[in-house]
This record gives C-alpha cells, structure tokens and sequence, in this order.
C-alpha cells in the first residue's frame, strides 16, 4: 500500500502532492488497478493533514479516471499511467547514477535541479519556421512543431 509522504515546504497543495505521488506509484506500477487506497484516516493518521485534502485528492483521482470510489469499501485504483516499472533496468541505471551523484557532492537539490534541467531539455518541444513561396511567388510562412529526443544535437 502507497504511503504518502508531505513536504509542507514544496509550495504544492497537498491535496496535488497526494495526486502527484499515486500517478508515481502508478507509472512505477507499484499500485495496479484494483489496489485499494488508503482510507483518509489512515493518510490524516500518518501525514496530520486535514481529511478533506484527501478526500480532494481522491476525487481528482476519481475525476481523471485513475481511481474509484465503493461506498463502505474505500478507494480503489482503476486506471494505470505508463509502462514503467519498479524493478525496470532504467530505474536501476538511474539509482547508480543518483548514487554518483551523491558521492560527488551533489545534495538532493542539486540532483533534483540537474535532472529536471535534462529532462526539459531532451523533451522540449521546438518550433521552427520555414518559409516557402506559393505557385504566385508570395512568400509563406509556416511553423511545424518538432519534439527533441535524445540524441538531437539541434
């Protein structure tokens, strides 16, 4: 069972961090559907957040099609994000890389900053312009959207 962790310090609505951490869990696939949440008190018992956050949070999940709630039985997962994996050779590589990271002096600021900045840059979207000329030899515009993926030296 997932075990929701609040930082009060983020600037994100708790209700958003529990939201934000089960699609995690899901991408992970560490929840799979038909895996019960947590009950609110439970999530109060263990974050001492107010249980109206979470039951905020469960009806956005409920709302995006990712969870569903049983009178009398709880909340549970529906719908599943991803192809990730827990166990993944990704996820390992990506600990080894996170443990180098730490070994040279990174914090986990640094770490967070560092990949972030990566990640943004390798999926941003670009657009570019071309310009072209009609069969009248008036000169047109276009913009085409291109997605950068890893290896794009662009």
């Amino acid at each position: 069972m997932i075990e929701y962790r609040i930082d009060r310090r983020s600037g994100v609505a708790t209700y958003l961090q529990i939201v934000q951490q089960t699609k995690q869990a899901l991408r992970l696939g560490l929840l799979e559907p038909g895996d019960k949440l947590p009950t609110a008190r439970e999530v109060v018992a263990a974050t001492a957040i107010n249980p109206n956050t979470v039951l905020k949070a469960y009806r956005e999940l409920e709302r995006e099609g990712l969870a569903e709630g049983r009178r009398g039985l709880g909340t549970f997962v529906r719908g599943t994000l991803g192809r990730g994996s827990a166990d993944s050779a990704l996820r390992t590589e990506l600990a080894a890389w996170t443990d180098r990271a730490r070994a040279s002096g990174l914090d986990k600021d640094d770490v967070t900053a560092l990949f972030t900045s990566v990640v943004e840059d390798r999926f941003e979207e670009r657009f570019e312009e071309r310009s072209t000329h009609d069969t009248h030899g008036t000169r047109t515009t276009r913009t085409t959207r291109t997605e950068r993926i890893k290896g794009d030296d662009a």
